[in-house]
């Protein structure tokens, strides 16, 4: 996320950013509802989309830095959408924007593979329009995984020094509707508090998770430290490396983190382990194998999610990287983050129903109970 004169690059694979935003979206559910073969040419089971890499930044053309117009047609990295986007909130309005960013969605691959972290600079942008977060959010769209409510939630706390915090973040939510029924706008909301305090400690992951246990909620505490997980995984982009992130320990920080932070980690954590072992499920369901026993399920459940995310949720590629699962422990959790993740990206259970029904009875009845309780939420 970006704040101020801080600029992140994204130059991750599009399918690794994937991954990483449908995991906020996954723990809404996984929150609301408590109030190996290693494959040699996995990347082929992409889509060309997933496959197209960033401009990097020593390559980017930067002619449009000094343009006082962004043609879009001529963008080729992250930052010259991220101004053009500034600029048409700006001059027009924020249903300009999402109307035009849809339109390229379906025309170009690079806005595809950066459309979450575009929408964050629609809600960035869209406080400085209207800063009471109640009036930004009405004014929102859920389009590519609710980024705009999460930008918006940075546009809100840019300003906020960390201890100021503690006595003001309880109240930051008050004012969104659906929160006495753990609703899908009042979940962005704490989750995206979590990104922004990941924002004004610059990075510092421990006392950010701190910052979250202010809230006075558990189920608002979870949410936000999904969203200071996330964050981190985020943050890990060209020259902008965060270090509560260890290539040699896949798990770190959630093998460090205490008790009460680990279950959203672990939720998070697949995201990066697979970017860290070059999409290897095999090795990522033998990873989560060896974290402690009450939080494996949800580390499976995790790669479900990535399964899901990786293949643009794909019915039969989806199945087969949840079919790498040893045992049927594994293979059914995944199902379950899977299905969720179907239900999340489509907002309809129609495919992930179609999912549930290529499997075997027993993993079928459940990945279908899943899938109803789950579509409920929404």
């Amino acid at each position: 996320m970006m704040f101020k004169n801080r600029s992140r690059t994204f130059l991750l694979l599009g399918f690794g950013v994937i991954l990483i935003i449908v995991a906020g979206i996954f723990a809404f559910g996984d929150f609301s509802k408590d109030r190996g073969v290693k494959e040699e040419n996995n990347l082929d089971l992409f889509p060309a989309r997933s496959q197209e890499r960033i401009v990097e930044v020593e390559n980017k053309d930067t002619a449009f830095e000094e343009a006082e117009k962004v043609n879009p047609i001529e963008c080729a990295d992250y930052y010259c959408f991220e101004k053009y986007y500034q600029t048409l909130v700006a001059e027009d309005t924020i249903v300009a924007a999402f109307v035009d960013l849809k339109v390229r969605y379906d025309e170009n691959a690079l806005v595809r593979s950066l459309c979450h972290p575009l929408v964050h600079v629609i809600g960035r942008e869209a406080t400085k329009k209207y800063p009471n977060v109640a009036e930004a959010y009405v004014k929102g769209d859920h389009f590519c995984w609710s980024g705009y409510y999460h930008g918006v939630m940075e546009g809100i706390l840019r300003d906020t020094a960390p201890e100021e915090l503690p006595a003001v973040i309880s109240g930051i939510c008050e004012s969104i509707p659906g929160k006495a029924t753990y609703s899908f706008d009042y979940y962005n909301c704490v989750h995206g508090l979590g990104h922004g305090v990941m924002y004004i400690t610059q990075s510092e992951l421990f006392e950010a998770l701190e910052l979250c246990d202010n809230l006075a909620g558990q189920w608002e505490k979870e949410s936000c430290y999904g969203g200071v997980f996330m964050e981190n995984i985020i943050t890990d982009f060209e020259n902008h490396f965060t270090k509560y992130l260890r290539p040699g320990e896949p798990l770190y920080p959630c093998t460090a983190v205490k008790e009460q932070y680990k279950r959203p980690c672990y939720l998070m954590q697949t995201s990066y382990v697979l970017k860290i072992n070059g999409y290897n499920f095999a090795d990522a369901f033998a990873q989560c194998s060896t974290v402690e026993e009450q939080h494996k399920s949800i580390c499976y459940q995790s790669i479900g999610r990535d399964a899901s995310g990786s293949t643009v949720s794909d019915v039969q590629r989806t199945k087969a990287y949840c079919m790498l699962g040893k045992d049927s422990d594994q293979q059914t959790n995944c199902v379950i983050g899977a299905v969720k993740d179907f239900i999340s990206y489509f907002h309809s259970d129609a495919q992930a129903k179609q999912l549930c029904n290529t499997f075997t009875e027993d993993t079928r009845n459940i990945c279908i109970f899943v899938a109803d309780s789950y579509y409920k939420s929404f």
